[in-house]
C-alpha cells in the first residue's frame, strides 16, 4: 500500500498506474481536457486500480446525463471486482467504492457522508475533498461546502502540492456564503500558491461580479486567460462570467461576440454549457438585444433532453430554451416528466417536488408567482437546485420578470431585497422594475 502525492492510499503495485492516476487527479483539479485520457491510462496500466474505477464512476455521474448512468454502474462493478482481486484493497479505496455505491443509487448526500466520515482524519486528502466539494456544489449545500473547506484548510500544509487547489475551493465556498472580503483574499492567495488553479480564479471572478466591480472583474479574467483557456469546457463557463461583466457595462456587441466565440463555440449538450448559453441569451433579450437564431440549437438539444430528469437544475434550463422558441408542446412534456419524477425516489426527486415543479409551472405560465407563500418557499428552497449563486440568479431574475409583467411591485421588492444580500444592484433588475412600473401605470 502506498500513498500518492495527493494523500490517497492505494493498493496498486504499478508505478505507471500511480503516475497516470496522479495526472488524472491533477487534471480534475485544473479542469484539464486530458483528465479522461489519464483515467484511461491508469486503468490500462492497472486494470484493478480501484480508485481509477471509482473516479471514472464519479466523473460520469457528475456529467448528469441519464445515458451515462450505465457507465457509472459498470465503473462501480469494476471497482468492486478490483477490491476482491486486491484482497479488500486499502481503507481509502473501500471508502471511495462505498461512496460511489451511494451516488450511483441516487443519493449524493449519502455519498458525501461516506467520504467525510471515511476521511475524517485527513480532510485535506485531495481526491475525496474535491469530490465532496463537487457533490455539495451540485446539491446546493453551501454550509456543508464551507465546513468541509474550513477543515481542509486547517489541515493542509502550505507546501503540499494540493494546497493551492484546496485554498481555491475554500475561496469559492466563502464567496457562496457572501463573505466576499475573505473570498477575495483567499482566492488571490490560492492563485499565488498554484497559478494553474482555475477554480480559485473562478472564485475571485465571482466576487467581482457579485459586487458589481466590472472593471476589476474583466481585468482579472483577461489577465488570466492563459490559464482558463487551457481548461476543458470550464473555459466556456469562465467566458460566461466575462460576458456577464460586459453585459453589466452595456457592451452588447462584445457580449454577443463572446457568446459566439467562447461561451458557445461548440453546440455541445453538456448541461453546464447549456446553462451558460441559456442564461446569457435570456439576459440579453430581457435588455432588448436581438439574439437572432441562437436559441435554435439550444432548443433542439432541450427537446432531446426533455425527459431526462437526472439533474433538475439542467432540466429547468432546458425548459427555458423551449419557452424561448415558443415550443409549448415540448415544454409541457418536460414539465409533465418533472412532475412524474417528483413522485420518485432519490435526491433529485425531492428537488423536483420542492423546487423544480413549482418553478417550472411558473416559467411555463401555469403557476402564480403572486402567491406570496409559494414565492417565499421557492426563494428559500432555490439553493437545493445546486449550482452557484450566480447561476441560480437566472431563476431569481425569471421570477422577478414574471412579477414585473404582472405589475406586482410588492413581490418584486421582496425578491430584490433577498437578492441584494448577495448581489449588487444591476442593470437587469432595474430593467425588470421598469417593466413592472409600466404595467402598473398602463
Amino acid at each position: 500500500m502506498k500513498s500518492d502525492a495527493y494523500d490517497l492510499v492505494t493498493s496498486t503495485g504499478s508505478a505507471e498506474a500511480r503516475r497516470a492516476f496522479e495526472n488524472a487527479v491533477y487534471g480534475l483539479a485544473t479542469h484539464r481536457p486530458s483528465t479522461g485520457m489519464a483515467i484511461s491510462a491508469t486503468l490500462s496500466a492497472d486494470p484493478d486500480h480501484v480508485a481509477g474505477h471509482a473516479l471514472k464512476g464519479f466523473a460520469n455521474l457528475i456529467l448528469a446525463r441519464s445515458e451515462l448512468k450505465a457507465t457509472a454502474d459498470e465503473a462501480l462493478a469494476a471497482a468492486r471486482t478490483a477490491l476482491v482481486n486486491r484482497d479488500g484493497g486499502s481503507a481509502d479505496e473501500r471508502v471511495l467504492v462505498a461512496a460511489l455505491d451511494e451516488a450511483v443509487s441516487g443519493s449524493f448526500g449519502r455519498a458525501i457522508l461516506k467520504l467525510e466520515n471515511g476521511f475524517s482524519d485527513r480532510p485535506s486528502s485531495f481526491l475525496p475533498f474535491k469530490l465532496i466539494h463537487a457533490l455539495r456544489f451540485m446539491t446546493g449545500d453551501r454550509e456543508g461546502m464551507l465546513r468541509a473547506t474550513l477543515r481542509a484548510v486547517a489541515a493542509v500544509e502550505a507546501t503540499h502540492p494540493a494546497a493551492g487547489f484546496i485554498y481555491g475551493c475554500h475561496a469559492f465556498s466563502l464567496e457562496e456564503a457572501g463573505r466576499y472580503d475573505e473570498a477575495l483574499r483567499i482566492g488571490q492567495k490560492a492563485v499565488q500558491m498554484q497559478p494553474e488553479d482555475s477554480w480559485g480564479l473562478h472564485a475571485v471572478s465571482h466576487v467581482h461580479e457579485m459586487r458589481g466591480d466590472t472593471a476589476r472583474g474583466i481585468d482579472w479574467l483577461e489577465t488570466s486567460r492563459k490559464v482558463w483557456t487551457r481548461c476543458n469546457n470550464f473555459s466556456f463557463h469562465m467566458a460566461w462570467h466575462l460576458a456577464l461583466l460586459h453585459l453589466e457595462r452595456g457592451d452588447h456587441d462584445r457580449v454577443l461576440a463572446l457568446y459566439d466565440d467562447e461561451v458557445r463555440p461548440l453546440p455541445t449538450d453538456d448541461f453546464r454549457d447549456m446553462a451558460n448559453a441559456v442564461s446569457l441569451l435570456w439576459r440579453l433579450e430581457q435588455l432588448g438585444v436581438h439574439t437572432g437564431s441562437r436559441w435554435e440549437d439550444l432548443a433542439a438539444i432541450a427537446r432531446g433532453r426533455q425527459n431526462d430528469m437526472t439533474l433538475i437544475f439542467a432540466s429547468l434550463h432546458n425548459l427555458a430554451a423551449l419557452i424561448a422558441v415558443s415550443d409549448q408542446s415540448s415544454a409541457q412534456q418536460l414539465v409533465d416528466a418533472m412532475e412524474k419524477a417528483a413522485s420518485g425516489n432519490g435526491d433529485q426527486a425531492k428537488v423536483a417536488a420542492e423546487v423544480g415543479v413549482p418553478l417550472a409551472r411558473i416559467l411555463i405560465g401555469l403557476g402564480a408567482p403572486a402567491d406570496r407563500q409559494m414565492l417565499d418557499r421557492l426563494m428559500l428552497n432555490l439553493p437545493k437546485l445546486g449550482g452557484s449563486n450566480a447561476q441560480r440568479d437566472f431563476f431569481v431574475l425569471n421570477l422577478a420578470a414574471k412579477l414585473g409583467e404582472k405589475g406586482d411591485q410588492t413581490g418584486l421588492s421582496s425578491i430584490g431585497a433577498t437578492r441584494a444580500h448577495l448581489k449588487a444592484e444591476d442593470r437587469l433588475i432595474r430593467s425588470i422594475r421598469a417593466v413592472s412600473i409600466y404595467h402598473v401605470t398602463h
